[in-house]
Formats: structure tokens, C-alpha cells, sequence
């Protein structure tokens, strides 16, 4: 028989470095989810994404036990690390950051993909340079997809 589930938790931590202090702790705690045994087994399941903020949605049972699934970093984390900036922009319409080439963009956008409500490649790469137009990121060339 399947287990009943209580809930979900949605949280955003960097790889490897899952502790039990804020945000993860309270979050679990208020849950009866037992801290500690999560951490191990995310930090354990991430060490080799040490330091980028990856997204885990944790399920809850009312037993008490949780599984989870961490997906891809988010996409403007992974535009900044491709521009190599610390933030974006406070006026994008105005003030640009940083530029990208269309090459990059698809490749965010192929790694990303999993986690998207995109069924091509071509949408998928359009929402990223959205996002990049959104940070104030100007993207180089003509789209390559079919208009």
C-alpha cells in the first residue's frame, strides 16, 4: 500500500552544504521531518554540485519519512556563472551587464530542459534569453530556431 502524503516543501540550497540552521531547519522541523537524516542524504546526493543553488522539492508522508528530488539550478544562476557576474541588472532596459551568444543560451537551455514546461528546444531557448533580457543581459546574433 502507498504511503499518505502530508505535503510538500519546496527550498533552494546550495550543493553540499545543507545544515540544520535557517532556512533548511525550520522549514523541516515545523514538518516532524527529521532534519539531520536529510541533510546527510541531500549533501550526500550533491558533492559534486558543491557551491550552486540547486532547487529540491521534498515530499512528506505522514509517517514522518520524505523523499526528494533536486532539479537543475535555476536559470538566472546559471546565466550570471555564464557571464560571470554577481547580479543583474537594476535597470535592464537601460543599464546592460553582459552579453551572450545564442551557442550559450542553448546550452543553458538543454540542460534546463527536464525541469521546464517546454516541448522544443527553440521554446526553451526562448524563455532563457527572456529571463537574460529580464537580468539585462544582451544576447548576440539572430535566433537560429525557426521563426
Amino acid at each position: 500500500m502507498a504511503k499518505e502524503v502530508a505535503g510538500l516543501i519546496k527550498l533552494q540550497i546550495k550543493g553540499g552544504a545543507a545544515n540544520p540552521s535557517p532556512p533548511v531547519g525550520p522549514a523541516l522541523g515545523s514538518k516532524g521531518i527529521n532534519i539531520m537524516e536529510f541533510c546527510k542524504q541531500f549533501n550526500a546526493r550533491t558533492q559534486d554540485k558543491a557551491g550552486k543553488v540547486l532547487p529540491v522539492v521534498i515530499t512528506y508522508y505522514s509517517d514522518k519519512s520524505f523523499d526528494f528530488v533536486v532539479k537543475t539550478p535555476p536559470v538566472a544562476v546559471q546565466l550570471m556563472e555564464a557571464c560571470k557576474l554577481k547580479g543583474g541588472s537594476a535597470a535592464p532596459n537601460r543599464n546592460k551587464v553582459g552579453e551572450l551568444t545564442w551557442d550559450q543560451i542553448k546550452a543553458i537551455a538543454t540542460d534546463k530542459m527536464p525541469d521546464l514546461n517546454c516541448f522544443t528546444i527553440e521554446s526553451a531557448m526562448r524563455l532563457v534569453a527572456g529571463t537574460a533580457r529580464s537580468m539585462g543581459i544582451t544576447v548576440k546574433g539572430e535566433f537560429p530556431g525557426n521563426n
